[in-house]
């Protein structure tokens, strides 16, 4: 992503990528993706990476959240589309033994950690400023609390940091004993 917080460009595009890239010095990627058992994505972000030159998850099963049917998958690739929400659909993959899932795109990461189904992010951020696009977060519910793993830095300027999430911590609700009349109201702190 952009320092900006931005991971495409408004049209989809992510050209701006390549100012931090490092000429192809390896980030760990490929380590990651071995580790991962699939990957789930939006169907927005299943239409970009699609008619790529070459695809780029190998063999590893790619889940499309959509409700239409999909464009057919390049050559080679193991495409599947899904519906659901955030809890059905890991529900439905642990099920069939996935359990260390990849989720990519917008939507879908902010879906899956609204539901509090993301237990680590880890962020890419390169060396530029777009200021506009499409940013990885959007509104939650509640905070989503991190914990820093660790923060690695590349000699093409590319910042990796990972963070562990925070399990979800209600929002304690302070009352208040208000009169009103002879009558006493017990308000939200802040309303």
């Amino acid at each position: 992503m952009s320092v900006d917080g931005f991971i495409a460009r408004a049209n989809d595009t992510f050209d701006f990528l390549d100012a931090g890239g490092g000429g192809g010095e390896p980030h760990g990627f490929d380590e990651f993706m071995a580790s991962v058992d699939a990957l789930v994505m939006g169907r927005r972000t299943y239409d970009v990476v699609r008619p790529f030159p070459t695809w780029p998850y190998g063999d590893k099963p790619v889940f499309v959240l959509s409700s239409k049917p999909l464009a057919s998958a390049p050559a080679g690739a193991v495409v599947h589309r899904m519906s659901g929400t955030p809890a059905q659909i890991v529900s439905r993959l642990a099920a069939r033994g996935f359990r260390h899932l990849y989720v990519d795109g917008a939507m879908t990461v902010q879906r899956f950690l609204d539901a509090g189904l993301i237990t680590r992010i880890v962020l890419n951020r390169v060396p530029v400023l777009i200021g506009a696009g499409i940013s990885l977060f959007g509104p939650l519910r509640d905070d989503v609390g991190l914990e820093h793993v660790a923060t690695r830095e590349y000699k093409g300027g590319l910042v990796q940091s990972e963070y562990k999430v925070l399990p979800r911590r209600r929002k304690k609700t302070r009352q208040r004993k208000v009169k009103a009349g002879s009558t006493r109201v017990a308000r939200r702190a802040g309303t």
